[in-house]
Order: C-alpha cells, then structure tokens, then sequence
C-alpha cells in the first residue's frame, strides 16, 4: 500500500505541512480542527495508518463514510496541507511511523514542515510563566529566513527549554540538541529524526497545557500557527463536532438546587 493515497485532485508541492502531534490535552489536534473548519479545508488523500492505533469515526456535517486515523486536508486556494491524526502510533512502531511521515514530506515536495505539540503544564518551570507558547527550530534545519516559516523569527515567540531533565541524575544539557518535551509525544522524536543532509525548513510550536475543556487553548494555538504561516482567517470557526459533547455533556443543573 502506498503511504499516501490521494481522494482528489490537489496540488501539494510547495505547500506548508502542519502536523499536530498527539500530545498533552490533544491541543495540537483541536487546533488543526479549527484551521480544517476556518479555510474551509476539504479531505484530500489518507495516510497508510499501519503504524498507528486503528480508529474510526462518523465524518463532519452528516459527510458520507468515515474519518481514519491519518487525513490529509487543503484546497487549491491555500498555501497550507493540514494533517489530521485521530490517534497514537503504536508502541513498537514509532520509528517507522516517524520515518514513513518524514519521507513523505520529503518527497511530496513540501516549501516547509510546522510540527504543533502540547507540553504538560505541570513540568513548567517559574521562567516559563509569561507565555504559553514557545517554539523549537532542530538544528538540522534549513535558515527560516526566506522560507514560509519566516515569521516565527520575528514574533515574540521563545525559544523552549526544558523545565526538567527526561531522566533522573541527568542534567538537561546532557540530553541532546533537542530538549526534552514533557507531555509531548513523538514531538521530539521527530525533530531528532531529521537527518543532517535535509534541506525543507522545520519549526515545531509547543503550547504549555493541561487536560480539561481545552477549546480555549486550541483557539490560541490555531491564531498563533495562522501568525506563523500568514493566513488571513477573518472569522474561526468550530466544526460540528466540537457542538456534540466533544467535552461531554452539560450536567443537569437541577443537581446542584
């Protein structure tokens, strides 16, 4: 099976990937949400989901057939292809999973790649109570200076560090280029994973949160990520789902008298 199977005719070259990883609070996820329903982002193509968590769902707006773990979103009109993943790569196949969407931003031709990820809120540390929000730039990257990621270099986004070392007795110099991620998935896996000779810009935006009614942090993370990529989004907008218990359903205030 190939990795990617297309559903539609749509040019992706040259486009900016977005890829929420499966992280703290499912922010980067709900975010995407919000770019997929405010561009008006239509199902594209699906991703091979052999390495991660099978999974499926009802689509959005009574759409026929079902949504799988791995979808490509964009529109001819948009300079961005959002990915949508719906659920975590298993255990023993990370790597491959890392790999296999690696090679595909490879060969797909992508202008440069936005990884998004939750950061457990927990772990932050006293200097990191002024924003939320932070970015990280693997040293195998490309300069984003003349890339769709230049933007990232001039708002005032800091640079992430980590709050605490990923293993007891370890400074957190200690732990590689990229630091360590609380809460983040496969963030920093796929940022160590780049090879040196790669030549697509890459960004990661990390968010500190923390689990509960996240709407609110995803609206943040989205505005930060269109900031970024320069869209021009007039109005955000929730998709259906979010409308139908995405946090569960308003309890019954009689309980409370």
């Amino acid at each position: 099976m190939a990795f990617f199977t297309p559903a539609i005719n749509c040019a992706i070259a040259s486009k900016v990937l977005v890829i929420p990883v499966v992280s703290s609070a499912n922010v980067s996820q709900l975010a995407v949400d919000l770019l997929i329903a405010s561009l008006s982002l239509r199902k594209i193509g699906v991703l091979d989901p052999s390495d991660v968590v099978p999974v499926i769902g009802a689509r959005e707006e009574g759409e026929m057939g079902v949504t799988t773990p791995l979808e490509l979103y964009g529109d001819d009109s948009v300079s961005v292809v959002v990915l949508q993943q719906r659920s975590p790569a298993l255990k023993l196949r990370k790597q491959e999973f890392v790999d296999s969407l690696l090679q595909f931003a490879k060969d797909s031709g992508f202008s440069a790649v936005l990884f998004l990820s939750g950061v457990d809120l927990s772990n932050r540390s006293d200097s990191q109570m002024m924003t939320p929000t932070y970015h990280i730039i693997p040293s195998t990257s490309p300069s984003l200076l003349s890339s769709p990621l230049s933007h990232l270099t001039q708002l005032p986004i800091p640079a992430y560090t980590s709050p605490a070392p990923q293993h007891p007795g370890l400074s957190i110099q200690d732990e590689g280029s990229i630091p360590f991620i609380p809460g983040g998935g496969l963030t920093r896996r796929f940022l160590s994973s780049i090879p040196a000779e790669w030549d697509i810009p890459v960004a990661a935006l990390l968010q500190f949160v923390i689990e509960g009614d996240n709407q609110a942090d995803a609206n943040l993370m989205a505005a930060v990520v269109a900031k970024v990529l320069g869209l021009d989004i007039k109005e955000w907008k929730q998709p259906s789902s979010w409308r139908q218990g995405l946090f569960g359903t308003p309890h019954d205030q009689t309980l409370y008298g």
